[in-house]
């Protein structure tokens, strides 16, 4: 292909989208509404739309790696903005070790499951 991809933004969909909408802002990410129906969240480059639009098994499915310098820490600064109090349904794993580096998982207000990573580098 000659022409250079730029980035990837995935739709989620949320069950109750104002609930998600805050949640988001919570965990960090910076939100610009669209319109009534869709917003895009970003942090730094990093970017996905969310939308007022709820299909269960389509929900039930969603999974989002986002790789991180340092899973570790990250969880630790995850942990402290207490989403999980805060939000009905939010889940935060501990840090697992794989062989290929360490991840932990976190489920949002809908139930959408993020794969938190951090690849190893040998």
């Amino acid at each position: 292909m000659e022409h250079t991809a730029k980035s990837i933004r995935p739709f989620l969909g949320a069950e109750d989208f104002e609930l998600s909408r805050r949640f988001y802002q919570d965990w960090g990410f910076q939100e610009i509404v669209l319109s009534p129906e869709l917003s895009v969240f970003k942090f730094d480059q990093l970017a996905f739309y969310l939308q007022r639009a709820y299909v269960k098994d389509w929900i039930d499915n969603t999974m989002i790696f986002l790789e991180v310098e340092n899973v570790d820490r990250y969880h630790l600064e995850l942990s402290a903005k207490e989403l999980v109090k805060r939000y009905e349904g939010v889940r935060l794993s501990a840090v697992r070790i794989e062989d290929w580096g360490k991840e932990c998982f976190l489920h949002d207000p809908s139930g959408i499951l993020w794969h938190i990573g951090e690849f190893q580098t040998n």
